[in-house]
């Protein structure tokens, strides 16, 4: 099978059936085989009856439903074990992605040999209350995750080879960081293409401000777990080792310099605890026991998981 197209969706009933012609229509122009997997997120308003209705018209057309609402990330790690194409094409199913972008996605999978295209909706038809914000993570995202030529990590409309989406988790809200899921499994060939951004025709949005904290504690959570997810004592080891150090080394110059003023009769020798820095000092030593305590718990507990040596292994001869 060429292409698999994964729709996550919640509450779209009224643009499912242009949706699913509209992708038809372009899949048998272009003379491929493929599948759309619908992912019914907990849908109240019968996206689940429209699905089955059209699948009687359409046997391409696959339905997933969830009994309640789980989020994105959920119905796209749902529809990325289900999907069988050997390009996966993930899209909205508001239509504010269109289906039109897909052969070219295809091409740039199959012949450049990309590992995933990430779409770029270069004009916007959102409000600028979610433009801004969403430039601001993406700078961020870029920043952190090295991943310099994306513009927009959050686009809906992916392109994706089939191994990397059999070899990716998506969970929480992590669906808005996928390209860096799929950098830290080792899936450097990552591209973007320019892509159509159309106003919503039916309903409305789905997402609200909350998503933004959210998307910025999933950025840290990728982070850390994608750089030291198996080897925790680096990060707690050093850190606390560093605290541990520093208050240390004030302690000693603490009680150093009351000796010396002691040894050399000074009139006015401060108490060591009646010295501000004693405390900080003391916090610090604390604080560095506690990481690397920490960081010892983390790393028993990255031993026992089920995953511990689980690697992305490419090839095998």
């Amino acid at each position: 099978m060429n292409i698999s197209v994964v729709v996550p969706l919640y509450d779209e009933v009224e643009s499912l059936p242009e949706l699913t012609s509209w992708i038809s229509q372009v899949m048998n122009d272009n003379s491929f085989t493929y599948e759309i997997i619908l992912v019914d997120d907990g849908s109240k308003d019968g996206s689940w009856e429209m699905i089955k209705k059209l699948r009687q018209h359409n046997q391409n057309i696959k339905g997933i439903k969830f009994r309640r609402n789980y989020g994105k990330s959920a119905a796209l790690n749902t529809g990325f074990d289900a999907a069988q194409g050997d390009v996966v094409i993930t899209m909205d199913a508001d239509l504010q992605d269109s289906p039109d972008e897909i052969p070219e996605l295809y091409r740039r999978i199959t012949e450049e040999h990309y590992d995933l295209i990430s779409g770029w909706k270069a004009k916007r038809y959102d409000p600028i209350s979610k433009t801004v914000p969403t430039r601001l993570f993406n700078a961020a995202t870029r920043k952190m995750s090295g991943i310099d030529n994306l513009h927009d990590f959050n686009c809906g409309l992916k392109a994706y080879r089939k191994a990397v989406v059999k070899n990716i988790e998506v969970y929480g809200e992590m669906h808005r960081y996928i390209p860096v899921i799929a950098k830290w499994a080792g899936f450097s060939r990552i591209g973007e293409q320019v892509v159509e951004h159309r106003a919503r025709k039916y309903g409305k949005t789905k997402f609200g401000l909350s998503r933004f904290v959210n998307g910025f504690l999933d950025l840290l959570s990728i982070f850390f777990v994608g750089k030291f997810g198996k080897r925790p004592m680096h990060f707690f080891g050093s850190m606390g080792t560093l605290s541990f150090l520093a208050g240390t080394i004030c302690a000693i110059w603490i009680i150093v310099d009351k000796l010396n003023g002691l040894a050399n009769h000074a009139k006015h020798v401060r108490d060591v605890t009646a010295q501000p820095l004693f405390y900080i000092a003391l916090v610090a030593i604390i604080l560095g026991s506690q990481l690397f305590l920490t960081g010892f718990v983390a790393e028993l507990v990255a031993r026992s998981g089920s995953d511990r040596n689980k690697y992305q292994v490419e090839e095998i001869l």
